[in-house]
């Protein structure tokens, strides 16, 4: 991969990090316990439990990204960074613009 592609790879990462790290912080709010003192019927408590769930999956879900991220601007510098994980072959650059974490090529992800 040539330096301009990894400079460019490498400033998609750290933005993809700070959104990462700023849809975390909503989803921590979002996931909050619920009040059972708080004055709200019961549909809107099952759906608001609902909610929290759905919110504590995405969480998830963002913070194991935000992991991936990470590794994946520790090993940018690393001689096989871009290859594909599984089959070894270059993985396309508008995939891991669009995909920073990824480790696997198209083909290999399915």
């Amino acid at each position: 991969m040539q330096l301009d592609d990894l400079k460019h790879i490498e400033q998609a990462i750290i933005d993809e990090i700070a959104k990462t790290e700023a849809a975390i912080i909503s989803y921590r709010a979002l996931t909050q316990p619920i009040a059972p003192e708080n004055a709200i019927g019961r549909i809107s408590r099952m759906d608001a439990i609902n909610n929290k769930s759905v919110n504590e999956a995405a969480l998830k879900t963002a913070e194991q990204k935000l992991k991936n991220l990470n590794v994946a601007l520790a090993n940018i510098n690393d001689p096989d960074f871009g290859l594909c994980f599984k089959c070894h072959s270059q993985i396309p650059l508008g995939r891991i613009l669009l995909m920073p974490q990824t480790r696997h090529c198209v083909n290999c992800a399915r």
